[in-house]
């Protein structure tokens, strides 16, 4: 289990952390009827299948149903309510409450949207989280997206000091941030060696002052490790690159906040039925 809690954006870490609810029906889970899964926004742990979300009027998403043993319970410090969290990592969920008749279970677990991550796979028990800046988001998102094992690819900017920025903000190249992509993927089809290597071989890490016509700090190349062993693996992947003679020019950093990018550029290519112009696929390891 990784937690995210220190790449959490302020207004998640305010739920997750703090305890606080988030406005009814601004949530972007509130009217989802997708079939998947959802999971635990702070470790990624299986929570509620779609079978189970019905739309209560409440505001926000409502579950009559958990995931075995994936949710616990405890009396709210009002000393009236009852909250729900994560059974796993302790992040504040919502609350549940029982006896309105809305479903036949007779139980509503009223969720916060920023609680949690969704992912189109309705057997998922649990998630592995990556962090990944090589150059223009959209190009890595697109690569990233067919590589089996992989749930969700999320375009963002990390590594930069401004809270909140836009992509206006980051353009101007002053606030350090890095166009990147936030990457679920699932531990039992695919382990982080084998996507970072992947990583290496759909941008060009050898190149220093962007990607490809993309030129400025934001297009940059780097790697956010979570802990030693996700360093350690990159770091080693980095090496052996070298070792067969390519410059390897990839930051290998520290995880700080994942600010997700506006709505425009989620799955930028899917929507424009376009195809990547700074980014191929280049066989780089020799196995």
């Amino acid at each position: 289990m990784r937690l995210k809690t220190v790449s959490l954006p302020i207004n998640v870490t305010k739920v997750v952390c703090q305890k606080s609810t988030e406005r009814p029906f601004s949530g972007e889970y509130n009217d989802l009827t997708l079939a998947g899964t959802y999971l635990c926004r702070q470790c990624g742990l299986a929570l509620f299948r779609s079978k189970t979300k019905f739309h209560s009027g409440c505001g926000w998403p409502s579950f009559d149903q958990e995931i075995q043993n994936a949710v616990k319970r405890k009396i709210d410090s009002d000393g009236m309510r009852t909250e729900i969290l994560c059974a796993r990592c302790d992040a504040h969920l919502g609350h549940v409450f029982q006896g309105e008749g809305l479903t036949i279970l007779n139980t509503r677990h009223c969720v916060n949207s920023l609680s949690l991550d969704f992912v189109d796979d309705l057997h998922i028990e649990d998630t592995e989280e990556a962090i990944l800046a090589g150059g223009c988001f959209w190009g890595v998102e697109y690569y990233l997206k067919k590589l089996f094992g992989v749930l969700k690819v999320e375009s963002g900017y990390t590594g930069g000091q401004t809270l909140n920025p836009t992509y206006d903000d980051v353009c101007r190249g002053n606030t350090g941030h890095f166009e990147a992509v936030r990457v679920l993927y699932d531990p039992l089809k695919l382990n982080y060696e084998t996507l970072i290597k992947y990583f290496f071989e759909i941008h060009d890490p050898t190149q220093a002052n962007g990607q490809g016509p993309d030129i400025g700090l934001q297009y940059q190349s780097a790697i956010f490790y979570y802990d030693n062993a996700q360093k350690e693996i990159a770091v080693q992947l980095s090496e052996l690159l070298k070792a067969l003679k390519f410059n390897i020019k990839t930051q290998i950093l520290p995880v700080s906040i994942f600010w997700r990018a506006e709505d425009y550029h989620q799955n930028y290519y899917q929507k424009t039925n376009k195809e990547p112009y700074c980014h191929h696929y280049v066989k780089r390891f020799r196995t």
